[in-house]
């Protein structure tokens, strides 16, 4: 499971709620692509802005969707109790790993940090992923920190931010970290663009964006990169530097969001307030990349599955 390709999908909310009929055919259409598991209720998934119940239902929707694909589910709250909650709904709701970012409002020491894993961990029955994600938590962990946590038990996985654009650095950068955790804990890139340089560096998984929309664009460069062709890998994401652009502009839910209207795969407004889309020129610009990548219309049986055309008409 934490290996190759992990799509994290939108999960289309407004004030009333999860549209779960647009969100169960984001995650088959996932399934159906072939990736190696699935990122329900990650930062794309908009999970942080969810109730405790919607985060239930959606995950139910997701494993159910999914089906025999394995499907890793965000479980970040701010507080340990709500945490340990929602993992509990993870569980039961059957889902394959868990997904933990250490929320907070105020500033975390690294004991703290450390504590909130050891109370989870010791209460799970399925791996976790812990979530490094600093432009989101403002939490910063050092790889002393990841070291010990990575010990605890149930820990399979960690989810990096961006790792450096030179190659070499990259690597060295990857190796570091590798040194301090277990053999059995998978290291795994987010960032997009970096993604191939990352799973080039020695990375076991990339935690996609791209993925949860355009999985068989994300699913050509990861079986590129882990099949060694670095070259291969990144040219395919140099190609697709347009789009990262805008990722790195507006963040890649408010992209996402755009896109999978425009697609047709979800409707609008599919993100809950205070959230907003993207300007209309962002969206207009948008739309040229998607057109000039050839991603700007989504497949007929996708179309099929919507129940109108990629314009939604």
């Amino acid at each position: 499971m934490f290996t190759g390709l992990s799509a994290f999908p939108l999960t289309p909310t407004d004030e009333s709620g999860v549209d779960e009929r647009a969100y169960a055919r984001l995650v088959a259409r996932l399934a159906a692509a072939g990736v190696d598991s699935i990122g329900a209720l990650g930062s794309t998934g908009g999970y942080a802005y969810l109730t405790r119940e919607e985060r239930a239902r959606a995950t139910r929707v997701a494993v159910e969707a999914a089906g025999d694909t394995p499907v890793l589910v965000g479980i970040g709250a701010l507080r340990t109790a709500q945490v340990l909650a929602l993992a509990e709904d993870a569980q039961k709701a059957g889902a394959a790993a868990v997904l933990l970012a250490p929320m907070t409002y105020q500033p975390l020491g690294d004991d703290e940090v450390f504590g909130l894993y050891e109370d989870v961990t010791r209460e799970l029955s399925v791996p976790l992923c812990v979530y490094d994600n600093p432009r989101t938590t403002h939490v910063d962990f050092s790889d002393e920190l990841h070291g010990r946590i990575a010990r605890l038990p149930n820990v399979a996985a960690i989810k990096i931010p961006p790792v450096p654009g030179d190659p070499a650095a990259a690597r060295e950068r990857v190796a570091a970290l590798r040194a301090l955790v277990p053999d059995t804990v998978s290291l795994g890139v987010s960032g997009d663009w970096s993604a191939a340089t990352g799973l080039s560096a020695g990375c076991d998984v990339w935690y996609s964006v791209l993925g949860g929309l355009f999985p068989a664009v994300a699913l050509a460069l990861t079986r590129a990169a882990r099949n060694g062709d670095a070259a291969g890998a990144a040219a395919r994401s140099a190609c697709l530097e347009p789009l990262w652009e805008l990722f790195r502009r507006h963040g890649g839910l408010r992209v996402m969001s755009a896109a999978a209207a425009h697609l047709g795969l979800a409707s609008e407004p599919n993100l809950p307030r205070p959230l907003r889309g993207l300007a209309a020129e962002d969206r207009d610009r948008l739309v040229a990349v998607l057109d000039g990548l050839g991603l700007a219309s989504a497949a007929p049986e996708d179309r099929d599955r919507a129940g109108r055309n990629p314009e939604g008409a």
